[in-house]
């Protein structure tokens, strides 16, 4: 195996039935973050289908605060543009489809829906710094899972931090209840505009067992 390819994990030791070394490349060792896209258009099914597994993933409470925009018309892209930095045009521009990934500062007051069995939305309703903080971690989370959810169907995901939060809430989210929190190009992508792979930190420079 050449030197640049990821080497292959060791298969978990427990009980529980591992993915295959396939599944596992596709959504890992492999991955991409995509900067250019094959001309293939999103249907409706396959962003329901994306959200449908991604709103598995755990959160706080159970609080599911992240809220997903899917731009997919050349209109709705193009109010974005203005507020994307130049780098982040063009790939965001040909993508068959943007998502913001935003959260619902309010999301507490749908927690009697999402936790029925204790009032857990009262803290978050009490404590406006709590919810913001868990607003902010869970959804990102999610934008997470959305990107997981995105490579187990086949799709490739392009995340990006490079755009204007204020002018992005400002076009979309006028009555200041939803927050942008970070953007991801969705789609088919091409190998076109692929950067060398960067290495990763060794589990020893990252992490530690107590």
């Amino acid at each position: 195996m050449p030197d640049d390819q990821p080497q292959a994990a060791a298969a978990p030791s427990s009980g529980a039935e591992s993915f295959g070394e396939h599944q596992l490349d596709r959504l890992f060792r492999t991955a991409r973050t995509r900067n250019a896209w094959l001309d293939r258009p999103l249907g409706d099914d396959q962003l329901r289908a994306l959200y449908e597994l991604a709103k598995w993933g755990p959160t706080t409470a159970n609080s599911n605060p992240a809220r997903f925009v899917f731009l997919r018309s050349e209109e709705a892209k193009q109010r974005l543009k203005p507020h994307l930095s130049s780098g982040n045009v063009d790939k965001t521009m040909s993508a068959p489809c943007c998502v913001i990934v935003a959260y619902d500062t309010r999301f507490h007051e749908l927690m009697p829906k999402l936790f029925p069995s204790r009032n857990m939305g009262k803290m978050f309703e009490d404590d406006d710094s709590l919810a913001q903080e868990t607003a902010f971690r869970a959804s990102t989370l999610q934008g997470g899972y959305l990107i997981m959810a995105a490579r187990a169907l086949g799709l490739d995901a392009g995340p990006m931090s490079g755009f204007n939060p204020a002018g992005v809430d400002g076009e979309f989210f006028p009555d200041g209840r939803w927050k942008s929190n970070f953007l991801c190009n969705i789609g088919y992508g091409s190998e076109e505009g692929l950067f060398p792979r960067n290495p990763r930190l060794d589990f020893d420079e990252a992490c530690r067992i107590l």
